[in-house]
């Protein structure tokens, strides 16, 4: 099955989306180790940092509430894989994947009828 321009694009994006937000998680580990609540204080640092994460948040959860009724309109399976690629590693991986498949989907759909 030959790819579709979006297809191409959501996949770059999701390539792009893990190797840059990992590239900046795997920097702060290095410099300030592994636990979490060192990560959170430092998003919720100062106001600019905290709107970044409400903003991402936000639109995360509009993501996935959307992602949600597609995935079942469509017939997608598994759809409970995507909160957890986009909580446990970004957002930025979970939503482009999401988006890429989506598109075979409804490639395939498009091809059957």
């Amino acid at each position: 099955m030959p790819a579709t321009k979006r297809q191409w694009i959501y996949l770059l994006l999701a390539i792009a989306g893990i190797c840059t937000t990992w590239y900046f998680n795997i920097n702060f580990m290095m410099a300030h180790g592994t636990d979490i609540r060192d990560f959170i204080k430092a998003v919720t640092l100062n106001d600019a940092a905290m709107s970044i994460a409400y903003d991402i948040s936000i639109i995360g959860i509009a993501f996935l509430t959307w992602s949600y009724t597609e995935a079942k309109k469509l017939g997608m399976k598994n759809w409970w894989v995507y909160p957890v690629l986009c909580c446990g590693i970004a957002i930025a991986f979970g939503g482009p994947l999401f988006l890429y498949m989506r598109e075979r989907k409804l490639f395939e759909q498009n091809l059957a009828n």
